[in-house]
């Protein structure tokens, strides 16, 4: 079972510091599918190894969040075991089945990688009316990173009946995740790959982005109407609501979905 395919939600990003990636192995690397490099991607070691790079390509700005995401589950959780990225153009094969652009970024328990088609920021943007900028992509790279840690820590396996639904175990995994991106972005710095926090205007965009790929919204925008038994990601409200959640705490242990009211 693939998770967190879709719209996934928004965060900000202004990588300064990219010095010590590593893009060859362990848990920073950027996987190619069967070993192609993905267009516009050619040899992204000897492409991604400043901020300087990191500030002018998309693709060394993923790098460079993946290690800092990385990093900062590293020194979160005991025992956190890295997960990789693979970039993909239109389709990939994965252990949860094969998977289309359509799909949106997604975390495959399975092989526990996350897949990222770089065109979905595009439509981000185009289709969903959020940002496509460097701040929604990195939202979207800690939201999928946020479903590792949960496979991790159990969490998956315990709630991945799932269902749909405004309360269903979908949407508070997800709601999750966007929490655990929020602590992320609030300990960022203390990763070595940013140089400041995120300003507060970066945050309203993340916000503001967040707002526009909400279940209710994307359901009034394609269907007309709202259907919360439909639900999977949460509505805009809480969305915004939970990333907050773990960008002021900055503390994972505060971003339990599974008790209480969402």
């Amino acid at each position: 079972m693939a998770v967190g395919g879709g719209a996934a939600g928004i965060i900000a990003l202004i990588v300064a510091l990219f010095f010590g990636v590593d893009l060859n192995g362990g848990g920073g690397d950027i996987g190619q599918q069967r070993g192609q490099q993905v267009p516009g991607s050619p040899n992204l070691a000897a492409q991604c190894r400043t901020g300087s790079d990191a500030n002018q390509s998309q693709d060394c700005r993923i790098v460079g969040t993946v290690n800092s995401i990385q990093q900062y589950w590293k020194q979160t959780v005991n025992g956190y075991t890295p997960a990789r990225t693979q970039l993909f153009s239109q389709a990939t094969s994965t252990a949860c089945g094969r998977a289309t652009s359509a799909v949106g970024p997604f975390y495959c328990p399975g092989d526990r990688k996350v897949y990222l088609d770089l065109t979905f920021f595009n439509e981000l943007e185009q289709k969903f009316g959020g940002s496509a900028g460097p701040f929604a992509q990195a939202y979207v790279v800690g939201h999928e990173y946020g479903h590792h840690v949960q496979n991790l820590l159990g969490t998956m396996s315990k709630y991945q009946t799932g269902g749909s639904g405004a309360t269903s175990n979908s949407v508070r995994l997800e709601l999750q995740a966007d929490c655990y991106a929020g602590t992320w972005a609030k300990n960022a710095v203390r990763t070595g790959f940013f140089s400041a926090p995120f300003s507060d205007e970066d945050i309203r965009e993340a916000l503001s982005a967040a707002e526009a790929v909400g279940d209710d919204r994307i359901q009034q925008r394609t269907q007309g109407y709202v259907q919360p038994d439909g639900f999977t990601h949460g509505t805009s409200a809480q969305r915004e609501r939970w990333f907050t959640t773990g960008y002021q705490t900055g503390d994972p242990r505060r971003c339990d979905t599974f008790s209480g009211a969402l």
